[in-house]
């Protein structure tokens, strides 16, 4: 499968700068405020807009995309679909995700045959993405809802052969997840061993709140950071967003 436009933005930019990316959920709020949250994001230094949930997103997910779409004209709007029902035709693309380390086919690659065909009738660019799921994520939404067995903080051999069967499967992203809000983060072992070690682009989410925090990431060798919780507390979005670029602009990876 060819690399599309989304795809190589995120490729060609993350050699360039630490990618950061504002993940907006649907189910959170209302389109209107999650449009403006996306907005002031951007503003504020975002990359990249992530639109997507594990619990109800799909409920307003088409407004909320479309919204964003018309406010944010800069950087892409890609779908982080929890499910069958993320998908949007508004988007620019979609991370298209196999949940690896589930216990259940269905998030494996049975709700990736269901939507497969909504994809290409919406013409998304799809971005062949590993999910991974660490502790202590399998308390999170994601890992309950996806079945997850999750990886060991303390292992990053597995880690890495997960990552290895994702690139030899053909995938060129990975996404390491500790889960939404999670108190412990993506240990930086972990992200090193698979940098050392793959090709894949390194995505690293959950429990991330700070630019000291995502400059650790980046300098193990993530490619992007992503935000989401932090971003629903705060106050001034765009100027957060601003205050943690500032912390990790000029990174570079070990």
């Amino acid at each position: 499968m060819q690399i599309g436009k989304v795809e190589s933005y995120m490729h060609e930019a993350s050699k360039k700068r630490p990618l950061l990316a504002a993940l907006i959920d649907p189910f959170k709020d209302t389109p209107e405020v999650n449009a403006e949250r996306a907005l002031k994001a951007s503003l504020g230094g975002a990359d990249i807009i992530l639109i997507g949930g594990s619990v109800g997103a799909g409920i307003s997910l088409n407004q909320t995309v479309r919204l964003t779409k018309e406010r944010v004209k800069n950087i892409p709007i890609i779908l982080f679909p929890g499910n069958i029902d993320g998908v949007s035709p508004y988007a620019d693309a979609v991370l298209f995700m196999s949940l690896i380390n589930s216990t259940n086919p269905y998030w494996i690659i049975k709700a990736q045959a269901l939507a497969a065909p909504i994809v290409l009738k919406y013409k998304l660019e799809a971005i062949p993405t590993a999910y991974v799921i660490f502790e202590p994520g399998g308390r999170t939404s994601a890992g309950w809802v996806g079945d997850a067995n999750p990886i060991p903080r303390d292992r990053p051999e597995i880690s890495l052969a997960y990552a290895l069967a994702a690139q030899f499967l053909g995938m060129r992203w990975i996404y390491l997840e500790a889960g939404s809000g999670a108190k412990e983060t993506v240990p930086p072992e972990t992200i090193a061993i698979i940098r050392k070690n793959t090709s894949l682009g390194i995505i690293v989410g959950g429990g991330i709140r700070s630019g000291k925090v995502a400059a650790e990431k980046f300098k193990a060798g993530a490619n992007i950071v992503v935000v989401g919780t932090a971003i629903e507390e705060v106050g001034d979005v765009e100027e957060w967003i601003r205050e943690f670029r500032s912390e990790v602009n000029g990174v570079t990876k070990t």
